[in-house]
């Protein structure tokens, strides 16, 4: 079994009730330089996680596809994996694999609840073009 660290910072649910993930060892600690999840996002995860009750951490991973090239997969996870990046950002605990940093390095996850362009967007420094829906990117 392996040894266990914490995820730096306090993780929250809807009824504001803190508690502490903890993630492999194997896992790295990172920090919003690398990826920063706003307050209003923040709330929307916390939400969607405790009615999904699929995990504590949300993964954020970078694949192949969209009408740019790229697009951004979000799913909740149990666990973390080996070489994973943990980084907590407003009370959420966010995975990131080691390839996927190297795109994501200074984005901002964000969400509005408007009816209009609303939803999760990310808002990344190094995309050098991304379609109106805000799924996918190109560098």
């Amino acid at each position: 079994m392996n040894a266990r660290l914490p995820c730096r910072g306090e993780l929250h649910n809807v009824s504001g009730v803190s508690k502490l993930v903890e993630i492999p060892a194997e896992a790295r600690e990172g920090n919003e330089k690398l990826v920063k999840v706003t307050p209003d996002a923040s709330l929307k995860v916390i939400q969607l996680m405790e009615r999904e009750e699929k995990g504590n951490f949300l993964r954020i991973r970078i694949t192949g596809g969209g009408c740019n090239g790229l697009s951004y997969k979000m799913k909740f996870v149990e666990d973390a994996k080996e070489g994973d990046i943990a980084v907590a950002s407003n009370g959420i605990c966010l995975l990131v694999d080691s390839k996927t940093a190297l795109y994501l390095r200074g984005t901002t996850l964000e969400y509005s609840d408007k009816l209009v362009a609303g939803g999760f967007k990310f808002s990344n420094p190094n995309a050098k073009a991304s379609c109106s829906c805000g799924e996918s990117f190109n560098l």
